[in-house]
């Protein structure tokens, strides 16, 4: 059986312990101000995700405008992470390190970005379109960003988890994609990564209910090939085994006593390429 527990804004509850938390009204207000920062962070990086660019100077940029904010990156220390985001090209299904590696004509990138603003962590990351970007590469970030928002309209009170995952496999595979299943959303608030686990792919009506004051992300990672992943020696950067390319988006969202609220939108209207 599915446990919850209805927690204090200040309540830090630092271990995970698959106890789902419910939150209220100031849970929510330090959530829409640490996931407005992270989508403010990924609009501000649009116009240098551009051929040339180190993602080492993407990620310096990523933190200098967190410490500018009074935020935090969760990522930096995390584990050993010695980073402020994630960045991921091409066949890098997630946790790309990185490094003096530049952007090239054609690339496809997600970041992932999670600023820590008063305790409260923000996550989200979106797809970047590099110069000329092929109509395979286009397509494919087009769905997985449709996979995201379809898998938000069952986002509500009622619904399971199962129907998130569900919806998301369907219209990817209705695309002839695969859904990555090695790696799944997660629980959020003052933990990174909390309960529930949100997994993309999966039957409706099952996993646990979904009730007003859940706070998690739904991250899905769409392959054009299989959904085989392997992790690099550098014990993160994950790819595909086929090398075939993947795109992820990111939302961090909280259910509502109608639907969800979308913590990480972005505030200019940025949240899908081209932008």
């Amino acid at each position: 059986m599915t446990q919850y527990i209805t927690v204090a804004p200040h309540e830090t509850l630092e271990a995970k312990n698959g106890v789902i938390k419910l939150h209220g009204p100031e849970g929510f207000e330090g959530m829409r101000r640490a996931g407005r920062l992270a989508a403010e962070i990924l609009d501000m990086l649009v116009p240098h995700v551009v051929p040339g660019v180190s993602t080492a100077e993407l990620d310096r940029l990523v933190f200098e405008h967190m410490r500018r904010a009074g935020a935090v990156p969760a990522t930096l220390g995390y584990r050993g992470y010695t980073h402020s985001c994630c960045i991921s090209l091409n066949h890098v299904v997630c946790h790309g390190i990185p490094s003096e590696k530049t952007l090239k004509d054609g690339d496809i990138v997600n970041i992932d970005v999670t600023p820590v603003l008063d305790g409260w962590h923000g996550d989200t990351s979106r797809m970047y379109l590099v110069g000329d970007v092929s109509v395979k590469a286009r397509r494919l970030v087009d769905v997985t960003y449709e996979c995201l928002m379809i898998g938000l309209e069952q986002a509500k009170p009622g619904n399971r988890l199962g129907d998130i995952s569900a919806a998301i496999q369907r219209h990817a595979e209705k695309h002839r994609y695969s859904v990555v299943r090695d790696f799944c959303g997660h629980g959020l608030g003052r933990l990174f990564h909390d309960s529930p686990e949100v997994v993309h792919a999966g039957r409706p009506g099952t996993g646990p209910e979904l009730r007003p004051g859940m706070f998690f992300t739904v991250e899905p990672m769409i392959n054009i090939g299989r959904a085989d992943c392997k992790l690099l020696d550098d014990g993160w950067t994950a790819v595909t085994r086929d090398r075939s390319l993947s795109a992820q988006f990111e939302h961090s969202i909280g259910i509502t006593q109608t639907g969800c609220e979308i913590f990480t939108q972005s505030p200019a209207g940025l949240d899908k390429p081209p932008y």
